[in-house]
């Protein structure tokens, strides 16, 4: 089996959360592959801590599913702990496919400053090994 490259990982490239007004946030995730365009994935939500860990999740699981298409993952949790002196994102997430009900999976993040963007990278996190096969099976 040949080495894995750093190209066969889908790639997050962008990341944004606007908190409007009316008390609502608005999150944008880009992800990238290879020489693909780039996928955007946005969701909408209120804007408080847990509001806005899951629309940032919800963000990166749409730009996922611009990425694969015999693949849905449905976003069960997402939620910030301290522990070690550092936040640490956890997201769970159900899998399904072309095979039908796939597993539950989870991911991780250790967030600095920008906890949102984390719950993004988790969701990146969990999924990436799932993807990786079928990514490759694409570019066949």
């Amino acid at each position: 089996m040949a080495p894995i490259a750093s190209s066969d990982r889908l790639r997050f490239s962008g990341f944004s959360l606007e908190r409007l007004p009316n008390g609502q946030c608005t999150a944008r995730v880009t992800l990238t592959w290879r020489d693909d365009p780039p996928m955007t994935g946005e969701a909408q939500g209120l804007t408080s801590q847990s509001g806005e860990l899951r629309c940032a999740a919800l963000a990166c699981v749409q730009a996922l599913s611009q990425a694969v298409r015999d693949m849905s993952f449905e976003l069960l949790g997402v939620k910030a702990l301290r522990a070690f002196d550092a936040t640490v994102v956890i997201v769970s997430l159900a899998a399904s496919g072309g095979e039908g009900k796939g597993p539950r999976i989870v991911g991780s993040y250790l967030a600095e400053d920008d906890v949102p963007r984390g719950a993004a990278l988790a969701v990146l996190n969990a999924t990436n090994r799932i993807l990786l096969g079928r990514l490759r099976r694409r570019q066949d």
